[in-house]
């Protein structure tokens, strides 16, 4: 994002920017005919072999995967009694070895399992890394989470099987998210968030969608999303910010995609929402109304059932302008895996 020379203006949303960025990076359709939307099966998980899972991050001892490295298992995941969502690794007797939120292996006996679902919907941050804030405090991980759900409740009205990578403000990783994603193999997967540190002023909602530039489904899964959240979030006259390049695009890296929500989960249609400036004061008091964060999530949800149900081609295409590289960061929090 481009910076401003007055500090004494921009340096909290740098500093708020500079959360997202870290959470964010990590390490950086079908036509009628392709209806998608019978509910999630509920059948016993097969077995992928005694390893797997990630980083140790807490709770029982695990093996140690690269960070950019998601296995392309599709063993589906299981929902804990506490609603934690976590990928499974292998059965081990009665019950599984799952992969926590934050990456470390933990044998769960009692859980319901699922082995596919059509919608994948990733609620950014969560838990210590809360993402950006409001100037009244209100968090993006909280924002995030409640437009998720809502956008959930959405799409299974219209028939459309979703999961949560993310049901409870707790810490999850990106390697995790990914791993949900992979092992659910959806048709496509949905990351939430909302913005920090515009370029400037806007006379629209300076919405963004990323998607991976590989993909040309994931291209217009984002056109449709970009352009069905504009739709609804220019009926309200607030005093819009944004990038220069708001719309759908795609970002490079060093390594391919430059967000880990598109890079990590290869081969699954992925795209990232950057839905509104939750550090821009008239749109933090529009997205702490229940009625807007609505109106976003049904925008999200028309945007996935349009993806699967017709060939429009979306909106809002534009060239990125020039980011820096990747720099270095101190990390997240410590990630702390939730009850189970």
């Amino acid at each position: 994002m481009a910076s401003s020379a007055d500090a004494s203006r921009w340096g909290p949303l740098l500093a708020a920017f500079g959360l997202v960025l870290t959470a964010l990076v990590g390490c950086g359709g079908g036509g009628p005919a392709a209806l998608a939307g019978r509910a999630s099966t509920t059948t016993a998980v097969p077995a992928r072999g005694p390893e797997g899972g990630g980083p140790v991050g807490g709770g029982d001892p695990g093996t140690a995967l690269p960070t950019d490295t998601v296995a392309s298992a599709g063993l589906g995941v299981v929902v804990t009694p506490s609603g934690v969502v976590a990928a499974v690794v292998a059965r081990r007797g009665a019950g599984w070895l799952v992969e926590t939120p934050c990456g470390a292996e933990r044998v769960v006996r009692k859980a319901t399992p699922v082995a596919r679902t059509t919608i994948v919907l990733d609620p950014g941050h969560g838990g210590a890394e809360s993402g950006a804030r409001a100037p009244d405090g209100l968090a993006e991980a909280t924002v995030n989470l409640d437009v998720a759900r809502r956008a959930q409740a959405a799409l299974e009205a219209a028939g459309v099987a979703v999961v949560l990578t993310r049901t409870d403000d707790y810490d999850m990783s990106l390697r995790s998210r990914a791993q949900v994603a992979v092992d659910l193999a959806p048709r496509a997967f949905v990351s939430i968030h909302h913005n920090a540190v515009p370029d400037g002023p806007r006379s629209d909602p300076g919405t963004e969608t990323y998607y991976q530039r590989s993909s040309p489904d994931s291209r217009r899964l984002a056109g449709l999303v970009y352009e069905e959240v504009v739709r609804a979030l220019a009926a309200y006259r607030v005093a819009w910010v944004g990038d220069r390049d708001a719309g759908a695009k795609y970002r490079p890296g060093s390594r391919g995609d430059y967000y880990a929500v598109l890079r990590q989960p290869a081969g699954v249609v992925s795209v990232l929402a950057e839905l509104a400036f939750v550090t821009n004061p008239p749109e933090a008091e529009l997205l702490a109304r229940p009625e807007v964060r609505q109106r976003e999530a049904d925008a999200v949800a028309r945007g996935v059932v349009r993806w699967l149900r017709t060939d429009d081609p979306g909106s809002g295409y534009v060239e990125p302008y020039p980011r820096p590289p990747e720099a270095g960061s101190p990390g997240p929090p410590a990630c702390k895996d939730p009850a189970f």
